[in-house]
């Protein structure tokens, strides 16, 4: 995303002026573009009002355009709107009502009480199974068999530093995300069926907890829902770099939790060494991290 010509003060342009601009953002000579990509940008916002109607043009090259001047706006507003969302909560946040306001930073376009309504979807289909369900192991092993054998999520071995594993709606369209995507939709889901799991933000690798009256269930989303004991999280820690340290296993807030997500954007995003968007995903860091 590039840096906004917004900042200037917006300009006014008459109704002829407009329809002047419009004509000259097909034209196919890419100096004439960019200098009319600029005065449009400098009238701010409402400019996505009387762009919208040449999202339809029959000239490729005006639809084109105008979507990506539309879209750089509805982009900056979405921006906007997950920054403040960063200062304004605390560790306390909401963390479903997180991720879908940074899905929309680059993805400003999508109907997020669609997936929402999916995500109530797939818990009314596993409330049902867990209805006469009562043990720990069997309502995990239903959760894992619904999400990962007939849903078909999975993590994404084969990219995994691919930035869409960080953007919620991706993760659900494309049914693979990274590990901590892929427990935030475990998490949410599980709170939909009021489950006492919880975010577990291990180095290196992240995993949901089920806390029963007597045990708890370490689950591992990124390998479809793998168990592991308490045992076994100490056993992996002991053989990384970090070692084993009691906090390591203790839950993750959500506002932890979101940082971290963004953390893991700002790395890849600075290792592809897309300069604008690593400094967008800083933004969000310091903003989470008051």
């Amino acid at each position: 995303m590039k840096a906004p010509a917004t900042n200037l003060p917006t300009t006014r342009l008459t109704e002829r002026q407009k329809v002047a601009l419009v004509k000259l953002l097909g034209d196919e000579d890419a100096s004439v573009y960019q200098a009319v990509r600029l005065k449009i940008l400098s009238c701010g916002p409402e400019a996505i009002g009387w762009l919208r109607p040449h999202l339809l043009s029959s000239e490729a090259a005006l639809r084109r355009r105008a979507q990506e001047i539309v879209q750089y706006f509805e982009r900056q507003e979405a921006d906007n709107r997950f920054l403040a969302f960063c200062l304004n909560h605390g560790e306390d946040l909401s963390l479903e009502e997180g991720v879908w306001l940074l899905a929309q930073t680059q993805y400003p376009e999508i109907n997020v009480e669609a997936y929402q309504a999916l995500l109530d979807s797939y818990a009314a289909e596993l409330r049902e199974e867990l209805s006469h369900v009562e043990a720990p192991t069997a309502i995990l092993a239903t959760i894992n068999e619904h999400l990962f054998k007939r849903l078909g999520f999975r993590g994404n071995q084969d990219n995994y530093y691919d930035p869409d594993n960080s953007f919620f709606n991706r993760v659900v369209d494309r049914r693979t995300g990274n590990p901590i995507s892929l427990c935030t939709l475990y998490w949410l889901i599980a709170r939909r069926l009021r489950l006492p799991v919880v975010g577990i933000g291990m180095p290196g690798h992240f995993l949901c907890r089920y806390q029963s009256s007597k045990e708890a269930y370490y689950i591992d989303a990124f390998n479809r829902g793998r168990l592991l004991t308490r045992a076994d999280c100490i056993r992996y820690l002991q053989q990384t770099t970090h070692g084993f340290q009691e906090s390591f296993l203790a839950p993750l807030s959500p506002g932890r939790t979101l940082l971290r997500i963004c953390s893991n954007l700002h790395q890849i995003f600075s290792h592809l060494e897309l300069k604008e968007e690593t400094a967008r995903v800083q933004r969000y860091l310091v903003a989470l991290a008051k």
